[in-house]
């Protein structure tokens, strides 16, 4: 099916992978090849690809070991009937995580899920990210769309320095400027009043979570440096408090 010409679709699977925090996670079990499905906490790459964070102990990781392609099924929780709501499915390969990416990937998860911080560190726990290799896109009668991995996923080829200083950034809204970040919720995004925090920022936008609640922020231009990233902050902040 054709999606509507208003659609944006990319838009649409970009905030729902950036602010799903649990998904059903698809894998083949080992020898059999049936299919397993799993309930797993999911965090994103910079790029926007899902990161997973689970144990040798437990059966879809002895199954991505053996056969490393998966599915993962989120959806935006809505309120009512779920299949009213948007939800994706996501094809790709789960691997696990090298060191260097290893590092970007835990502050990132840990940011969305700080009890973790409880048993990360045990040795049988690690940190896997699945590459996409499509989507597909159910938003609602006439928003049905399979999506290629450029379409959803952000380009940070030129954004190492945003990357590199993503977390002083995320730490000193957190710290200094939570009026901001409250505004930009209430705002600009319409959302309740509450202790809302920053937990992921990108060249296109920023995650924000209060408790379970989750919302993105999408910047109007693309930023790529931690310079660019203050000034869009502030533009922002401006637009919100212009709204009042």
């Amino acid at each position: 099916m054709q999606p509507t010409a208003d659609f944006d679709a990319g838009r649409l699977a970009r905030s729902l992978l950036r602010r799903s925090r649990q998904g059903a996670l698809a894998t083949l079990m080992t020898g059999s090849g049936d299919p397993y499905c799993s309930l797993v906490n999911v965090a994103s790459a910079p790029d926007g690809s899902p990161i997973l964070l689970i144990s040798r102990l437990a059966v879809h990781t002895r199954n991505i070991l053996g056969d490393s392609r998966v599915s993962l099924m989120l959806d935006e929780r809505a309120e009512g009937d779920p299949l009213e709501g948007a939800r994706i499915m996501l094809l790709g390969r789960a691997e696990e995580a090298g060191a260097e990416e290893g590092a970007v990937l835990r502050r990132r998860y840990l940011n969305v899920h700080p009890s973790a911080e409880g048993f990360v560190d045990f040795k049988d726990f690690s940190f896997f990210r699945i590459r996409p290799s499509g989507m597909h896109l159910v938003a609602g009668f006439g928003r049905i769309v399979d999506l290629r991995p450029d379409q959803f996923l952000i380009d940070i080829s030129d954004a190492g320095a945003l990357v590199e200083a993503e977390q002083d950034a995320i730490d000193h809204m957190n710290a200094d400027h939570c009026d901001a970040t409250k505004l930009y919720a209430t705002r600009l995004l319409g959302a309740e009043a509450l202790d809302w925090l920053c937990t992921g920022c990108d060249p296109g936008g920023l995650d924000l979570q209060a408790g379970s609640k989750t919302l993105r922020l999408d910047f109007p231009e693309r930023v790529t440096g931690p310079g660019e990233l203050r000034k869009m902050l502030v533009r922002l902040a401006g637009e919100a408090r212009a709204k009042a």
